[in-house]
């Protein structure tokens, strides 16, 4: 697999960010978090897109809150990727840029609905646990909230 940093603008990551939107908005409605290209553009946000050969199979970003705290944003693995270990690996490869960073606290917004089950065992099984909502999130039903502790 081959992570590189990249543009969410780009052409070919067009559909699989549609595909991703659509889907979180179909489950959650008006709660879904997730950030369109133009939110992923953002100066404050890194975005990557990871690769297994020439098939784009992924993508996930970090949005810096502060001069401590970060956040994961849009981790998103493509259907046909799903249960390959992509989504680890870019989970992973985000924590080891927050760590690189300096972040004390690198934290997350996911859904409470049975597509988000998978994603939040593999924020659990990469230490995550369940915290309150964090920057200008609200609490709903419809989401749940998580952090890392990176100052140990």
């Amino acid at each position: 697999m081959d992570i590189r940093q990249d543009d969410p603008t780009a052409p070919y990551v067009a559909d699989l960010l549609a595909y991703h939107l659509e889907e979180l908005r179909n489950v959650m409605g008006e709660h879904a978090q997730a950030l369109d290209a133009s939110g992923l553009s953002d100066p404050a946000v890194t975005f990557w897109t990871i690769w297994q050969g020439n098939a784009l199979v992924g993508f996930g970003a970090l949005k810096q809150l502060d001069d401590a705290h970060a956040e994961v944003k849009s981790m998103r693995v493509a259907p046909a990727a799903r249960g390959t270990g992509v989504g680890r690996a870019i989970l992973h490869h985000i924590i080891a840029e927050a760590c690189k960073r300096g972040y004390a606290r690198l934290s997350l917004e996911t859904g409470t609905a049975p597509l988000h089950v998978p994603a939040v065992a593999l924020y659990r099984s990469a230490g995550f646990v369940s915290c309150a909502p964090f920057a200008d999130y609200q609490a709903s039903p419809h989401n749940q909230f998580m952090h890392l502790d990176l100052s140990r």
